[in-house]
Protein backbone atom coordinates (compact mmCIF):
# COMPACT_ATOMS: atom_id res chain seq x y z
CA UNK A 1 0.00 0.00 0.00
CA UNK A 2 1.35 3.45 -1.09
CA UNK A 3 1.91 5.88 1.82
CA UNK A 4 1.42 9.78 2.08
CA UNK A 5 1.42 12.54 4.41
CA UNK A 6 -0.61 15.48 5.41
CA UNK A 7 0.49 18.66 7.29
CA UNK A 8 1.75 18.18 11.19
CA UNK A 9 -0.20 20.22 12.34
CA UNK A 10 -3.22 17.49 11.23
CA UNK A 11 -4.38 15.26 13.79
CA UNK A 12 -4.06 11.94 12.07
CA UNK A 13 -6.92 10.07 10.81
CA UNK A 14 -7.80 7.49 13.21
CA UNK A 15 -11.44 5.42 12.17
CA UNK A 16 -12.51 1.90 12.02
CA UNK A 17 -11.24 0.12 9.09
CA UNK A 18 -9.13 2.85 7.68
CA UNK A 19 -6.74 1.97 4.89
CA UNK A 20 -6.28 4.79 2.86
CA UNK A 21 -4.44 7.68 5.18
CA UNK A 22 -1.07 7.66 6.34
CA UNK A 23 0.33 9.19 9.58
CA UNK A 24 1.40 12.55 8.87
CA UNK A 25 4.60 13.78 7.95
CA UNK A 26 6.66 16.84 8.67
CA UNK A 27 5.78 19.96 6.92
CA UNK A 28 9.10 20.51 4.65
CA UNK A 29 8.55 17.08 3.00
CA UNK A 30 6.02 17.33 0.24
CA UNK A 31 2.79 15.66 0.97
CA UNK A 32 2.27 13.66 -2.00
CA UNK A 33 4.52 10.43 -2.55
CA UNK A 34 6.53 10.05 -5.61
CA UNK A 35 4.73 9.79 -8.93
CA UNK A 36 4.04 6.23 -9.88
CA UNK A 37 4.47 4.95 -13.21
CA UNK A 38 2.10 5.94 -15.61
CA UNK A 39 -0.02 2.82 -15.49
CA UNK A 40 -1.10 2.96 -11.90
CA UNK A 41 -1.47 6.55 -10.45
CA UNK A 42 -4.81 6.18 -11.84
CA UNK A 43 -7.78 3.80 -11.39
CA UNK A 44 -8.32 1.07 -13.44
CA UNK A 45 -10.17 1.76 -16.79
CA UNK A 46 -13.55 -0.36 -15.82
CA UNK A 47 -13.68 2.82 -12.61
CA UNK A 48 -12.90 5.77 -13.81
CA UNK A 49 -13.18 9.13 -11.88
CA UNK A 50 -17.08 9.90 -11.97
CA UNK A 51 -18.55 13.16 -11.97
CA UNK A 52 -21.29 12.28 -10.05
CA UNK A 53 -24.49 14.72 -9.29
CA UNK A 54 -25.86 15.91 -6.45
CA UNK A 55 -27.31 13.45 -3.89
CA UNK A 56 -30.35 15.85 -3.65
CA UNK A 57 -32.88 16.85 -6.75
CA UNK A 58 -33.51 20.58 -4.92
CA UNK A 59 -29.44 21.12 -5.48
CA UNK A 60 -28.53 23.91 -8.55
CA UNK A 61 -28.59 22.48 -11.71
CA UNK A 62 -24.55 23.40 -12.05
CA UNK A 63 -22.05 21.44 -10.12
CA UNK A 64 -18.57 23.28 -9.19
CA UNK A 65 -15.72 22.24 -11.39
CA UNK A 66 -12.78 20.91 -9.52
CA UNK A 67 -9.35 21.72 -11.11
CA UNK A 68 -8.15 18.57 -12.45
CA UNK A 69 -4.88 18.46 -10.98
CA UNK A 70 -6.66 18.08 -7.94
CA UNK A 71 -8.60 15.45 -8.29
CA UNK A 72 -5.40 13.61 -9.98
CA UNK A 73 -3.40 14.33 -6.66
CA UNK A 74 -6.33 12.58 -4.57
CA UNK A 75 -6.17 9.80 -6.85
CA UNK A 76 -2.41 9.34 -6.62
CA UNK A 77 -2.91 8.96 -3.22
CA UNK A 78 -5.42 5.92 -3.01
CA UNK A 79 -4.43 2.59 -3.43
CA UNK A 80 -7.17 1.11 -5.91
CA UNK A 81 -6.41 -2.41 -4.57
CA UNK A 82 -7.12 -1.44 -0.93
CA UNK A 83 -9.80 0.82 -1.70
CA UNK A 84 -11.87 -1.74 -2.96
CA UNK A 85 -12.07 -3.64 0.31
CA UNK A 86 -14.00 -1.30 2.16
CA UNK A 87 -17.53 0.06 2.07
CA UNK A 88 -18.25 3.03 -0.03
CA UNK A 89 -18.97 5.55 3.19
CA UNK A 90 -15.46 4.87 4.49
CA UNK A 91 -13.99 5.61 1.45
CA UNK A 92 -15.51 8.56 0.86
CA UNK A 93 -14.50 9.86 4.44
CA UNK A 94 -11.20 9.15 3.80
CA UNK A 95 -10.64 10.75 0.49
CA UNK A 96 -12.50 14.03 2.29
CA UNK A 97 -9.48 13.68 4.63
CA UNK A 98 -7.41 13.61 1.95
CA UNK A 99 -8.88 16.86 -0.01
CA UNK A 100 -9.20 18.69 3.16
CA UNK A 101 -5.13 18.03 3.80
CA UNK A 102 -4.03 19.01 0.10
CA UNK A 103 -6.70 21.88 0.19
CA UNK A 104 -5.07 23.24 3.52
CA UNK A 105 -1.39 22.65 2.33
CA UNK A 106 -2.23 24.68 -1.21
CA UNK A 107 -4.05 27.08 0.75
CA UNK A 108 -6.87 26.44 -1.73
CA UNK A 109 -10.33 28.22 -1.57
CA UNK A 110 -12.72 24.85 -0.91
CA UNK A 111 -15.99 25.28 0.31
CA UNK A 112 -17.58 22.10 2.46
CA UNK A 113 -19.84 21.72 -0.07
CA UNK A 114 -17.01 21.14 -2.75
CA UNK A 115 -14.73 19.39 -1.38
CA UNK A 116 -18.12 16.82 -0.51
CA UNK A 117 -18.56 16.56 -3.68
CA UNK A 118 -15.39 15.58 -5.26
CA UNK A 119 -14.99 12.79 -2.70
CA UNK A 120 -18.42 11.55 -3.75
CA UNK A 121 -17.58 12.38 -7.59
CA UNK A 122 -14.27 9.97 -6.59
CA UNK A 123 -16.04 7.31 -3.83
CA UNK A 124 -18.96 6.19 -7.05
CA UNK A 125 -16.16 6.00 -9.35
CA UNK A 126 -14.46 3.30 -7.62
CA UNK A 127 -17.25 1.52 -5.84
CA UNK A 128 -19.53 2.33 -7.98
CA UNK A 129 -21.43 3.89 -11.81
CA UNK A 130 -20.32 7.69 -10.78
CA UNK A 131 -23.27 9.85 -11.76
CA UNK A 132 -25.33 6.97 -12.05
CA UNK A 133 -25.87 6.45 -9.04
CA UNK A 134 -28.41 8.95 -7.62
CA UNK A 135 -30.47 7.87 -10.73
CA UNK A 136 -30.19 4.78 -10.22
CA UNK A 137 -31.20 5.14 -6.63
CA UNK A 138 -34.38 7.01 -7.49
CA UNK A 139 -37.48 4.89 -7.54
CA UNK A 140 -39.38 7.53 -9.17
CA UNK A 141 -37.01 7.32 -12.67
CA UNK A 142 -38.02 4.42 -15.26
CA UNK A 143 -35.30 4.72 -18.10
CA UNK A 144 -32.24 6.82 -18.18
CA UNK A 145 -30.93 8.24 -21.30
CA UNK A 146 -26.90 9.41 -21.56
CA UNK A 147 -26.40 10.94 -24.77
CA UNK A 148 -23.29 12.71 -23.89
CA UNK A 149 -21.44 14.00 -21.38
CA UNK A 150 -23.82 17.10 -20.86
CA UNK A 151 -26.83 15.59 -21.81
CA UNK A 152 -28.53 13.45 -20.03
CA UNK A 153 -32.42 12.39 -19.83
CA UNK A 154 -34.65 10.32 -17.59
CA UNK A 155 -38.15 9.40 -17.93
CA UNK A 156 -40.63 9.48 -14.96
CA UNK A 157 -43.98 8.74 -15.15
CA UNK A 158 -43.98 8.20 -18.57
CA UNK A 159 -42.55 11.92 -19.45
CA UNK A 160 -38.95 12.62 -20.78
CA UNK A 161 -37.17 14.95 -18.96
CA UNK A 162 -33.60 16.62 -18.83
CA UNK A 163 -31.62 16.14 -15.88
CA UNK A 164 -28.10 17.86 -14.12
CA UNK A 165 -26.11 14.99 -14.23
CA UNK A 166 -22.63 15.56 -15.93
CA UNK A 167 -19.79 13.18 -17.55
CA UNK A 168 -15.85 14.89 -17.81
CA UNK A 169 -15.94 13.48 -21.00
CA UNK A 170 -16.44 10.93 -23.96
CA UNK A 171 -13.92 8.82 -22.50
CA UNK A 172 -15.63 8.73 -18.43
CA UNK A 173 -18.86 7.44 -20.63
CA UNK A 174 -16.55 5.11 -22.12
CA UNK A 175 -15.29 3.86 -18.99
CA UNK A 176 -18.11 3.53 -17.00
CA UNK A 177 -19.98 1.38 -20.24
CA UNK A 178 -17.21 -0.63 -20.16
CA UNK A 179 -17.49 -1.22 -16.18
CA UNK A 180 -21.48 -2.05 -16.59
CA UNK A 181 -20.21 -4.89 -19.93
CA UNK A 182 -17.66 -5.85 -17.84
CA UNK A 183 -19.76 -7.32 -14.88
CA UNK A 184 -21.72 -9.71 -16.77
CA UNK A 185 -18.87 -10.98 -18.90
CA UNK A 186 -19.41 -8.52 -21.96
CA UNK A 187 -16.98 -6.54 -23.84
CA UNK A 188 -17.50 -3.19 -25.49
CA UNK A 189 -15.02 -1.58 -27.77
CA UNK A 190 -14.16 -0.78 -30.97
CA UNK A 191 -14.34 -3.92 -32.59
CA UNK A 192 -17.63 -4.43 -30.53
CA UNK A 193 -19.30 -1.08 -30.19
CA UNK A 194 -22.58 -2.69 -29.20
CA UNK A 195 -24.05 -4.39 -26.51
CA UNK A 196 -26.87 -5.55 -24.62
CA UNK A 197 -26.76 -6.11 -21.08
CA UNK A 198 -27.97 -5.88 -17.47
CA UNK A 199 -27.31 -4.69 -14.21
CA UNK A 200 -26.97 -6.94 -11.39
CA UNK A 201 -29.93 -5.58 -9.96
CA UNK A 202 -32.03 -6.79 -13.49
CA UNK A 203 -32.06 -3.87 -14.66
CA UNK A 204 -31.69 -3.64 -19.01
CA UNK A 205 -28.62 -1.75 -20.70
CA UNK A 206 -27.93 -1.05 -24.10
CA UNK A 207 -24.64 0.71 -25.08
CA UNK A 208 -23.76 1.94 -28.40
CA UNK A 209 -19.83 3.60 -28.76
CA UNK A 210 -18.52 5.94 -31.93
CA UNK A 211 -18.26 5.65 -34.80
CA UNK A 212 -21.58 3.87 -34.90
CA UNK A 213 -22.48 6.99 -32.40
CA UNK A 214 -20.86 9.88 -33.88
CA UNK A 215 -21.12 12.15 -31.54
CA UNK A 216 -20.88 10.46 -27.78
CA UNK A 217 -20.67 6.97 -26.38
CA UNK A 218 -24.60 6.29 -25.70
CA UNK A 219 -25.97 4.30 -22.70
CA UNK A 220 -29.42 3.99 -22.30
CA UNK A 221 -30.82 1.95 -19.16
CA UNK A 222 -34.37 0.44 -18.50
CA UNK A 223 -33.98 0.60 -14.93
CA UNK A 224 -35.58 -3.03 -13.20
CA UNK A 225 -38.19 -1.83 -10.58
CA UNK A 226 -37.83 -2.41 -7.57
CA UNK A 227 -41.57 -3.49 -6.69
CA UNK A 228 -42.49 -6.07 -8.53
CA UNK A 229 -46.01 -5.21 -9.86
CA UNK A 230 -48.40 -8.14 -10.12
CA UNK A 231 -52.30 -7.87 -11.74
CA UNK A 232 -53.71 -5.88 -8.76
CA UNK A 233 -51.12 -3.07 -9.05
CA UNK A 234 -51.35 -2.64 -12.61
CA UNK A 235 -55.35 -2.33 -11.71
CA UNK A 236 -54.61 -0.14 -9.25
CA UNK A 237 -52.66 2.27 -11.59
CA UNK A 238 -54.89 2.17 -14.34
CA UNK A 239 -52.78 -0.33 -17.03
CA UNK A 240 -56.02 -1.83 -16.89
CA UNK A 241 -59.71 -2.72 -15.34
CA UNK A 242 -60.37 -4.92 -13.03
CA UNK A 243 -62.84 -7.44 -15.15
CA UNK A 244 -59.69 -7.44 -17.76
CA UNK A 245 -57.83 -8.59 -14.97
CA UNK A 246 -59.74 -11.42 -14.55
CA UNK A 247 -59.66 -12.48 -18.06
CA UNK A 248 -56.00 -12.39 -18.19
CA UNK A 249 -55.62 -14.49 -15.08
CA UNK A 250 -58.21 -16.87 -16.67
CA UNK A 251 -56.11 -17.06 -19.82
CA UNK A 252 -52.89 -17.91 -17.85
CA UNK A 253 -54.52 -20.20 -15.53
CA UNK A 254 -56.13 -22.48 -18.56
CA UNK A 255 -52.35 -22.42 -19.67
CA UNK A 256 -53.45 -20.16 -23.22
CA UNK A 257 -50.48 -19.41 -25.12
CA UNK A 258 -50.09 -15.59 -24.96
CA UNK A 259 -48.32 -13.28 -27.28
CA UNK A 260 -47.48 -9.73 -25.59
CA UNK A 261 -47.30 -6.92 -27.79
CA UNK A 262 -46.13 -2.81 -27.43
CA UNK A 263 -44.07 -0.45 -28.34
CA UNK A 264 -40.73 0.50 -26.99
CA UNK A 265 -41.09 1.05 -23.10
CA UNK A 266 -45.01 0.08 -23.09
CA UNK A 267 -44.68 -2.01 -20.28
CA UNK A 268 -44.29 -5.26 -21.85
CA UNK A 269 -41.73 -7.30 -19.29
CA UNK A 270 -43.81 -5.67 -16.87
CA UNK A 271 -46.92 -7.39 -17.69
CA UNK A 272 -45.18 -10.80 -18.68
CA UNK A 273 -44.12 -10.77 -15.08
CA UNK A 274 -47.25 -9.92 -13.84
CA UNK A 275 -48.82 -12.60 -16.09
CA UNK A 276 -46.69 -15.17 -14.13
CA UNK A 277 -47.66 -14.93 -10.93
CA UNK A 278 -50.58 -17.12 -11.90
CA UNK A 279 -48.48 -19.99 -12.80
CA UNK A 280 -48.34 -23.12 -10.23
CA UNK A 281 -45.49 -23.72 -8.40
CA UNK A 282 -45.44 -27.00 -9.07
CA UNK A 283 -44.23 -26.46 -12.95
CA UNK A 284 -41.06 -26.02 -14.74
CA UNK A 285 -40.53 -22.62 -16.55
CA UNK A 286 -37.69 -22.09 -18.81
CA UNK A 287 -36.87 -18.49 -19.83
CA UNK A 288 -34.91 -17.45 -22.27
CA UNK A 289 -33.89 -13.41 -23.26
CA UNK A 290 -31.00 -11.96 -24.68
CA UNK A 291 -30.39 -10.10 -21.49
CA UNK A 292 -31.61 -11.51 -18.39
CA UNK A 293 -34.63 -9.17 -16.58
CA UNK A 294 -37.64 -11.58 -16.40
CA UNK A 295 -38.18 -12.19 -12.27
CA UNK A 296 -41.16 -15.12 -12.11
CA UNK A 297 -41.99 -15.79 -9.04
CA UNK A 298 -41.85 -19.36 -9.00
CA UNK A 299 -39.68 -21.27 -7.12
CA UNK A 300 -38.44 -23.88 -9.98
CA UNK A 301 -37.69 -21.16 -12.69
CA UNK A 302 -34.46 -21.89 -15.19
CA UNK A 303 -33.41 -18.52 -16.71
CA UNK A 304 -31.00 -18.96 -19.95
CA UNK A 305 -29.37 -16.16 -21.35
CA UNK A 306 -27.69 -15.73 -24.65
CA UNK A 307 -23.85 -15.10 -25.48
CA UNK A 308 -22.19 -12.76 -27.98
CA UNK A 309 -19.29 -14.24 -30.27
CA UNK A 310 -15.64 -14.05 -28.97
CA UNK A 311 -13.15 -11.88 -29.97
CA UNK A 312 -12.45 -14.45 -33.01
CA UNK A 313 -15.88 -14.61 -34.07
CA UNK A 314 -16.75 -18.02 -32.15
CA UNK A 315 -18.65 -19.29 -29.28
CA UNK A 316 -21.99 -17.11 -30.25
CA UNK A 317 -25.34 -18.76 -28.54
CA UNK A 318 -28.64 -17.26 -29.92
CA UNK A 319 -32.37 -17.24 -28.52
CA UNK A 320 -32.91 -20.02 -31.05
CA UNK A 321 -29.69 -22.23 -29.98
CA UNK A 322 -31.59 -21.63 -26.39
CA UNK A 323 -34.67 -22.34 -27.65
CA UNK A 324 -33.73 -25.89 -28.96
CA UNK A 325 -32.06 -26.86 -25.82
CA UNK A 326 -34.83 -25.78 -23.63
CA UNK A 327 -37.00 -28.47 -25.18
CA UNK A 328 -34.83 -31.21 -24.43
CA UNK A 329 -35.12 -29.80 -20.68
CA UNK A 330 -38.52 -30.87 -19.96
CA UNK A 331 -39.84 -27.52 -19.51
CA UNK A 332 -44.03 -26.80 -18.94
CA UNK A 333 -43.62 -23.48 -20.03
CA UNK A 334 -40.89 -21.78 -21.94
CA UNK A 335 -40.89 -18.35 -21.64
CA UNK A 336 -39.13 -16.08 -24.59
CA UNK A 337 -38.65 -12.59 -23.13
CA UNK A 338 -38.70 -11.30 -26.73
CA UNK A 339 -38.54 -12.91 -29.97
CA UNK A 340 -36.69 -10.77 -32.41
CA UNK A 341 -36.02 -13.09 -35.44
CA UNK A 342 -35.84 -16.47 -36.46
CA UNK A 343 -36.30 -17.98 -33.33
CA UNK A 344 -40.05 -17.13 -33.86
CA UNK A 345 -40.30 -20.12 -36.06
CA UNK A 346 -39.07 -22.25 -32.85
CA UNK A 347 -41.12 -20.40 -29.94
CA UNK A 348 -44.36 -21.71 -32.39
CA UNK A 349 -43.13 -25.10 -32.52
CA UNK A 350 -42.77 -25.08 -29.11
CA UNK A 351 -46.01 -23.99 -28.47
CA UNK A 352 -47.35 -26.59 -30.66
CA UNK A 353 -45.54 -29.24 -28.89
CA UNK A 354 -47.13 -29.83 -25.56
CA UNK A 355 -45.56 -26.51 -23.96
CA UNK A 356 -49.19 -24.69 -22.92
CA UNK A 357 -49.40 -21.75 -21.06
CA UNK A 358 -46.07 -19.98 -23.14
CA UNK A 359 -45.62 -16.42 -22.90
CA UNK A 360 -43.38 -14.18 -25.30
CA UNK A 361 -43.64 -10.52 -26.42
CA UNK A 362 -43.16 -8.97 -29.38
CA UNK A 363 -42.49 -5.25 -30.74
CA UNK A 364 -45.70 -4.16 -32.93
CA UNK A 365 -48.11 -1.44 -33.20
CA UNK A 366 -51.24 -3.75 -32.70
CA UNK A 367 -52.42 -7.42 -32.38
CA UNK A 368 -52.56 -7.57 -36.28
CA UNK A 369 -49.55 -6.23 -36.73
CA UNK A 370 -47.98 -8.82 -34.52
CA UNK A 371 -49.37 -11.10 -36.19
CA UNK A 372 -47.76 -9.94 -39.57
CA UNK A 373 -44.36 -9.33 -37.57
CA UNK A 374 -44.09 -12.86 -36.63
CA UNK A 375 -44.69 -14.32 -39.57
CA UNK A 376 -42.09 -12.20 -41.17
CA UNK A 377 -39.56 -13.37 -38.35
CA UNK A 378 -40.05 -17.24 -39.22
CA UNK A 379 -39.63 -16.18 -42.97
CA UNK A 380 -36.18 -14.84 -41.71
CA UNK A 381 -35.21 -18.77 -41.03
CA UNK A 382 -37.40 -20.01 -43.27
CA UNK A 383 -37.29 -19.33 -46.45
CA UNK A 384 -38.69 -21.78 -48.11
CA UNK A 385 -41.56 -22.58 -46.21
CA UNK A 386 -45.15 -21.21 -48.02
CA UNK A 387 -46.84 -18.36 -46.22
CA UNK A 388 -49.42 -20.36 -45.76
CA UNK A 389 -48.43 -22.85 -43.49
CA UNK A 390 -46.40 -20.32 -41.39
CA UNK A 391 -50.04 -18.66 -40.66
CA UNK A 392 -51.31 -22.04 -39.88
CA UNK A 393 -48.80 -22.47 -37.49
CA UNK A 394 -49.41 -19.18 -36.18
CA UNK A 395 -53.13 -19.92 -35.76
CA UNK A 396 -52.79 -23.32 -34.06
CA UNK A 397 -49.80 -21.75 -31.38
CA UNK A 398 -51.21 -18.61 -30.49
CA UNK A 399 -54.43 -17.99 -28.39
CA UNK A 400 -54.58 -14.48 -27.11
CA UNK A 401 -52.41 -11.51 -28.25
CA UNK A 402 -52.29 -8.39 -25.51
CA UNK A 403 -51.24 -5.37 -26.99
CA UNK A 404 -50.09 -2.89 -24.33
CA UNK A 405 -49.33 1.29 -25.18
CA UNK A 406 -47.65 4.01 -23.73
CA UNK A 407 -50.19 6.62 -24.01
CA UNK A 408 -49.43 10.86 -24.72
CA UNK A 409 -50.47 11.21 -20.96
CA UNK A 410 -47.27 9.03 -19.96
CA UNK A 411 -49.94 6.01 -19.00
CA UNK A 412 -49.28 2.64 -20.21
CA UNK A 413 -52.38 0.61 -20.44
CA UNK A 414 -53.65 -2.20 -22.33
CA UNK A 415 -55.56 -1.28 -25.23
CA UNK A 416 -56.58 -4.39 -27.10
CA UNK A 417 -56.62 -8.27 -26.10
CA UNK A 418 -57.39 -9.96 -29.54
CA UNK A 419 -58.25 -13.96 -29.86
CA UNK A 420 -56.50 -15.89 -32.40
CA UNK A 421 -59.50 -17.51 -34.09
CA UNK A 422 -58.22 -19.50 -37.41
CA UNK A 423 -57.36 -19.19 -41.15
CA UNK A 424 -59.74 -18.07 -43.87
CA UNK A 425 -58.21 -18.93 -47.30
CA UNK A 426 -54.83 -17.11 -46.71
CA UNK A 427 -56.14 -14.25 -43.92
CA UNK A 428 -55.78 -15.14 -40.55
CA UNK A 429 -58.82 -14.34 -38.50
CA UNK A 430 -59.21 -12.81 -34.69
CA UNK A 431 -61.63 -11.26 -32.93
CA UNK A 432 -61.54 -8.26 -30.12
CA UNK A 433 -62.30 -10.10 -26.62
CA UNK A 434 -61.89 -6.08 -25.23
CA UNK A 435 -60.38 -2.93 -26.52
CA UNK A 436 -59.80 0.35 -24.60
CA UNK A 437 -62.33 2.98 -26.03
CA UNK A 438 -61.01 6.66 -26.00
CA UNK A 439 -63.58 9.11 -24.52
CA UNK A 440 -61.62 12.99 -22.92
CA UNK A 441 -58.97 14.08 -20.71
CA UNK A 442 -58.75 16.25 -17.56
CA UNK A 443 -57.58 19.28 -17.22
CA UNK A 444 -54.03 17.96 -15.99
CA UNK A 445 -54.23 15.97 -19.56
CA UNK A 446 -54.71 12.46 -18.41
CA UNK A 447 -56.36 10.80 -20.54
CA UNK A 448 -59.75 8.97 -19.62
CA UNK A 449 -61.78 5.83 -21.53
CA UNK A 450 -63.38 2.87 -21.16
CA UNK A 451 -63.10 -0.87 -22.41
CA UNK A 452 -65.17 -2.29 -24.71
CA UNK A 453 -66.19 -6.16 -25.33
CA UNK A 454 -67.70 -8.62 -28.24
CA UNK A 455 -68.69 -10.43 -25.90
CA UNK A 456 -68.34 -13.76 -28.46
CA UNK A 457 -67.53 -17.38 -27.51
CA UNK A 458 -64.13 -17.79 -27.50
CA UNK A 459 -62.21 -20.65 -29.54
CA UNK A 460 -60.90 -21.97 -26.88
CA UNK A 461 -63.92 -22.34 -24.91
CA UNK A 462 -63.39 -26.01 -24.51
CA UNK A 463 -60.37 -25.34 -22.58
CA UNK A 464 -62.03 -23.21 -20.19
CA UNK A 465 -64.38 -25.80 -19.16
CA UNK A 466 -61.68 -28.12 -18.75
CA UNK A 467 -60.30 -26.01 -16.06
CA UNK A 468 -63.41 -25.02 -14.76
CA UNK A 469 -63.28 -21.32 -15.19
CA UNK A 470 -65.57 -21.11 -17.87
CA UNK A 471 -68.52 -18.95 -16.37
CA UNK A 472 -66.06 -17.01 -14.34
CA UNK A 473 -64.78 -15.85 -17.69
CA UNK A 474 -68.01 -14.80 -19.16
CA UNK A 475 -69.01 -12.64 -16.05
CA UNK A 476 -66.01 -10.96 -16.78
CA UNK A 477 -66.53 -10.51 -20.20
CA UNK A 478 -70.03 -9.27 -19.29
CA UNK A 479 -68.41 -6.93 -16.41
CA UNK A 480 -66.35 -5.42 -18.91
Amino acid sequence: MKKFGRRADDMPVRMPGAVLVAPPAAPSVQPVPPPLPPTEPSIAPPASGLFASAPKREEPSHHPVMPASLRERVIEQIEPSVATTVSRDVLRRQIEEIIHGIANQERLELSGREQLFLAEEIADDMTGYGPLRPLLLDETINDIMINGPSNVYVERAGKLERVAVRFRDNDHIAAVAQKIASQVGRRVDESSPMVDCRLPDGSRVNIILPPLSIHSPCISIRKFPSRRFNIAGMIENGTMNAALGQLLEIASRCRLNVLVSGGTGSGKTTLLNALSQFIDHSERIVTIEDAAELQLQQPHVISLETRPPSLEGTGQVTQRDLLWNALRMRPDRIVVGEVRGAEAFDMLQAMNTGHDGSVSTVHANSTRDALTRVENMVQMGQVNLPSRAIRAQIVAALDLIVQVERMRDGQRRIVQVSEVIGLEGEVITTNDIAFFEYKDEDIHGRISGTYRSTNAVPKFKSRLVYYGLDRAWAEAMRQI
